[in-house]
């Protein structure tokens, strides 16, 4: 299984099939988890502990929801959830110092992330109880199973060969494999030699040198949106207060930041001193475990929530902001404030559709993308522009869409309800109701859904 945790991110239809049946990547992976758990409790003894859950950040609510059911199910409903990031700030330890301000620089297998936190000091002055600020973050849907694609889609273009070639169906997986070790290898020399049979009479075979390696990565801007999302992350912290100047160190999380290239790229923005990437591999993980074992931080709200209505003019679908991205939490006064009308005479119950958006840049090459099928054979396919919008926008309260009685019943265009939206102390949205024909408040800050 390959990619599990970007297709749930992304929700994927994509399913495999084994001995007769379709498996989804959302219960391969929860199968996984749930065993990892189960073997840890067994070596261990977790009967008094808290476990901690690491979430791109990026990731809408509906990933969270499912690491959280994974581990209550598994027996454990003490845990805790902390972006990536934030948990990269916490494990790089030794570099950490209150009071410091830092730039998590995460380049893994499927995201590309920067956030720009502020360890703050503590009563102790202790950092086992410093406190971990986000003060800007920004996300690609770009990691290293991107540039596995992009190897890929050039060795075919290298042999003369198509994605869609029943010989290179068969082999797909075997060549994946090959264009990450590639990958990989190239992070350590100058070259590497690869073969891989396709059938009895044909083979891949040929030399890949690192310099091929960053043209193919400067071909697909790689560089740019590093830059870019860098920026963005940056520009937030700016926002708050806080320059590129004060940035104490620059921590770099994932196995694709070990691809020189990149290293090199973040050292002449910020220099050698200041790059650190010697915990890569781990420090999510340490920095999950500290968080489980007592360390805090603060957060603010990662993407943008709005509420969905017809637009009368072109009647097309809009999206009407609630909550902006960015916002702290939680909030005393309201965040906005919507009247729902009257739908049509004698209307008993009013909702309102809430929509989670993420405005992260899809990777330049987001126009096609390799997918399994459900052979396991790995393909070339378009996104339709229904996937995109998907990926882009997702009905938080798809299920209960009315939650609003109307005693007496609505009419047909009347203003019928005032709805304040707040934000809770668990980055919960609550809302309060009131009925503006009886000026009775229906609900006070009643939790409706949670917010990334």
């Amino acid at each position: 299984m390959r990619w599990m945790k970007r297709y749930i991110s992304q929700r994927s239809p994509v399913k495999y099939r084994f001995d007769d049946e379709e498996i989804t990547p959302a219960r391969a992976a929860a199968d996984y988890l749930a065993s990892l758990i189960s073997f840890t409790a067994h070596e261990t003894s977790l009967a008094d502990c808290a476990i901690g859950l690491s979430v791109p950040v990026e990731a809408f609510e509906h990933y969270d929801a499912w690491l959280s059911n994974v581990v209550k199910e598994a027996g454990y409903p003490v845990y805790r959830l902390i972006d990536e990031p934030s948990a990269a700030a916490l494990g790089y330890g030794e570099h950490i110092r209150p009071g410091s301000v830092y730039l998590i620089f995460d380049f893994g297998g499927g995201t590309l992330h920067a956030s720009v936190v502020l360890i703050e000091d503590s009563q102790t002055a202790s950092i086992s109880s410093s406190r971990c600020r986000v003060l800007g973050k920004a996300g690609r849907d770009l990691g290293g199973s991107s540039i596995d694609r992009w190897i890929y889609e050039d060795l075919l273009k290298r042999h003369g060969l198509s994605g869609d070639d029943e010989q290179v169906l068969r082999c797909s997986n075997s060549l994946l494999v090959e264009c990450e070790r590639i990958k990989e290898t190239l992070s350590l020399q100058e070259e590497v030699s690869y073969h891989l049979p396709v059938d009895e009479l044909s083979s891949f075979n040929g030399v890949f040198t690192r310099r091929e390696f960053e043209a193919l990565l400067e071909e697909n801007h790689l560089f740019v949106s590093i830059n870019q999302t860098l920026r963005a992350a940056l520009n937030n912290a700016r926002e708050r207060g806080y320059d590129e100047e004060q940035i104490q160190s620059i921590l770099m999380i994932g196995g694709s930041s070990l691809i020189p290239a990149v290293q090199q790229l973040l050292r002449q923005s910020f220099g050698n001193q200041r790059v650190h990437s010697h915990r890569p591999m781990d420090a999510i993980a340490r920095g999950a475990a500290r968080l489980a074992g007592g360390a805090d931080f603060y957060d603010f709200i990662q993407h943008e929530y709005a509420i969905r209505y017809s637009s009368p003019e072109s009647g097309e679908y809009d999206y009407k902001t609630i909550i902006q991205k960015g916002s702290a939490y939680p909030s005393q006064k309201p965040e906005a404030t919507l009247i729902i009308k009257g739908s049509y005479n004698g209307q008993k119950k009013l909702g309102i559709a809430i929509f989670e958006i993420s405005r992260s840049t899809q990777d330049c090459a987001g126009q096609m993308e390799l997918v399994f099928d459900s052979d396991g054979y790995a393909r070339m396919m378009p996104l339709t522009s229904r996937e995109k919008e998907q990926r882009q926008y997702f009905w938080m309260n798809e299920q209960s869409p009315t939650f609003i009685e109307a005693r007496p019943p609505a009419v047909q265009g009347e203003p019928r309800f005032e709805v304040n939206f707040y934000i809770g102390d668990n980055k919960q949205l609550l809302i309060s109701v009131t009925d503006l024909q009886s000026t009775k408040m229906v609900c006070e800050r009643q939790a409706v859904i949670t917010l990334s």
